[in-house]
C-alpha cells in the first residue's frame, strides 16, 4: 500500500522544525511513503526546500500561487499525491519510525476508510503544572479520556490522520472555510468537519490506533495561560459554527462533558486531597476555566450565528 505524507509550510523562521518533520516522513519503515510538500505561497521557502529535498526520489514539492491558508495547502497536496492513502502531517511534529506502517495496518486489519493515532507531547518550554490531562487537546495532543484503545472515533488530530485517497477525493477534501482567522475570528476543527460529512457519507469513522504515534512540539506560547484560555473560546466558537453546517456533530463533547464532570473531576479532587499541592489544586480549578471559556466561546458562536 502506498502513502502520500502531505507537509505544508510556509516560514523560513521555523524552518529546522520543518526539516525534523520531513525527516521523520522520510525514515519511516514501511516501503512505500511519499512525501509531498506545498509551500504556500513563499517562494524563497520553495527554494530553499527544493535544494535540500528536490532530488529526493521519494519526495515532490510544489508551491501555492499565494498564500492560501492550511487546509488550501493540504487539499493541493492530495491532489498531487500519488498514494492509496493520503495522510497528514504537520510541520511541528515528529512522526514514530513506525507511523505510517501502523497506519497501513489499520486499513488492512480493519478495513478502514480512515486511519489515526496518538499525538504525544514534546514540553518544549517544560510542561505546564497546571494543565490538566483533560484538556491537552487545546496545545494539539491526544488527551486524557479520549478513547479507550483501539477504535473507530469521530476523528483524531489534523497532525496524525489519513484517508484512503478515493474517499478523501470523493468527499472533497478540507472545506477552508472551517480553519484559520475569518478577521478576528480563530475557526478551528477542519479535520472535525471533514469526518463528520465522511461519517454522513460514508456511515464510518476515524480508525484510531493509539500506536501509530506523532510527537507534537509545545512551544513556549502554547503553555502561556491567557493563550490558552484564548484557544479554548475559539474552540467553544467554532464547534458551534460546525454544528450550523453539520447538526449532528457534537456527539463527542456531550460525552467529553461528561467525563469531566463524573471522571476528572471526583479524580483531581482526590489528588487535592491526598496530595495536596499547588498543581494539584490548580488543575482541578483549570479543568472549570477552560471549560468555561469553551462554554462563552459557543454562547458567543449562537449569538454571533
Amino acid at each position: 500500500m502506498r502513502v502520500s505524507v502531505v507537509l505544508c509550510t510556509y516560514t523560513l523562521d521555523e524552518y529546522d522544525h520543518f526539516k525534523e518533520a520531513a525527516n521523520s516522513v522520510l525514515a519511516q519503515t514501511h516501503d512505500d511513503v511519499e512525501l509531498v510538500v506545498v509551500v504556500d505561497g513563499y517562494e524563497d521557502v520553495y527554494d530553499v526546500v527544493v535544494d535540500d529535498y528536490g532530488n529526493h526520489p521519494d519526495v515532490q514539492v510544489h508551491c501555492n500561487d499565494e498564500n492560501e491558508g492550511l487546509l488550501v495547502s493540504r487539499n493541493r497536496g492530495a491532489e498531487y499525491a500519488t498514494g492509496d492513502v493520503v495522510a497528514f502531517i504537520d510541520a511541528d511534529a515528529v512522526a514514530a519510525p513506525d507511523w505510517v506502517a501502523e497506519l497501513v495496518a489499520s486499513y488492512e486489519e480493519y478495513d478502514a476508510i480512515a486511519a489515526g493515532g496518538k499525538m504525544t507531547p514534546r514540553w518544549v518550554a517544560g510542561k505546564p503544572s497546571f494543565l490538566p490531562a483533560e484538556f491537552y487537546w487545546l496545545v494539539g495532543v491526544t488527551h486524557r479520556g479520549f478513547a479507550d484503545g483501539e477504535g473507530e472515533v469521530r476523528n483524531t488530530f489534523g497532525s496524525n490522520i489519513s484517508f484512503r485517497a478515493d474517499v478523501f477525493d470523493d468527499l472533497g477534501g478540507f472545506n477552508p472555510e472551517i480553519g484559520g482567522r475569518k478577521g478576528e475570528k480563530n475557526l478551528q476543527g477542519g479535520e472535525t468537519e471533514l469526518c463528520a460529512r465522511m461519517r454522513e457519507e460514508y456511515g464510518e469513522g476515524v480508525w484510531y490506533n493509539p500506536d501509530a504515534v506523532v510527537e507534537h512540539k509545545v512551544f513556549d506560547y502554547r503553555t502561556d495561560p491567557s493563550w490558552l484560555c484564548d484557544r479554548a473560546f475559539w474552540q467553544g466558537y467554532s464547534k458551534r459554527a460546525m454544528e450550523t453546517i453539520l447538526p449532528d456533530s457534537g456527539g463527542e463533547e456531550i460525552g467529553f462533558l461528561r467525563h469531566l464532570l463524573f471522571g476528572a473531576t471526583p479524580a483531581h479532587a482526590r489528588d487535592v486531597v491526598r496530595q495536596p499541592s499547588f498543581a494539584n489544586l490548580a488543575q482541578l480549578v483549570m479543568l472549570y476555566v477552560f471549560t468555561v471559556f469553551v462554554g462563552m466561546g459557543y454562547l458567543y458562536g449562537v449569538i454571533d450565528g
